[in-house]
């Protein structure tokens, strides 16, 4: 506590009370939360987008060829692509590509060097590599038996 000497005038008391109001007026917004952001891709150039990398997995995700879907500059897309799905598109291909892989680990007779071509891989090596950065685990680790289905 300030002494009474010390105590802010009228005007600084007017104004921090204004500030308060203020700030208890942006805490109690109901849609605070749900407010939508400005800029990033629109729903249509969103969908277009995950369209044509979904079924294109396999391919390379040329940055051009993805801002004419959208209409935009390789540069402007680049920037609203992150915005919108929160990764560079190079990062949401591979990471598509690995959320495939998954599933045809689990699920497939494939083996993983046929999975990592049939999803654009290169190499076996290529696949694995990619693999392990993003999950964490070894391809052998979501493979189920019979093992040497995994290691061919």
């Amino acid at each position: 506590m300030l002494p009474l000497s010390h105590a802010p005038g009228p005007r600084v008391l007017s104004y921090l009370h204004a500030m308060g109001v203020v700030l208890a007026h942006q805490l109690a917004r109901p849609d605070r939360e749900q407010r939508r952001f400005r800029g990033g891709l629109a729903p249509w150039q969103q969908r277009a987008v995950a369209e044509h990398i979904e079924e294109h997995l396999d391919e390379p995700a040329r940055l051009s060829k993805l801002a004419g879907l959208a209409h935009l500059s390789p540069y402007h897309f680049a920037r609203c692509f992150k915005q919108s799905f929160g990764q560079p598109p190079r990062r949401d291909h591979v990471m598509r590509r690995i959320e495939r892989a998954k599933t045809l680990l689990a699920n497939s007779t494939m083996s993983v060097t046929d999975i990592g071509l049939a999803l654009g891989f290169a190499e076996t090596s290529t696949f694995t590599a990619a693999f392990r950065k993003v999950t964490g685990f070894h391809t052998h680790s979501i493979c189920p038996q019979p093992a040497d289905r995994c290691t061919q």
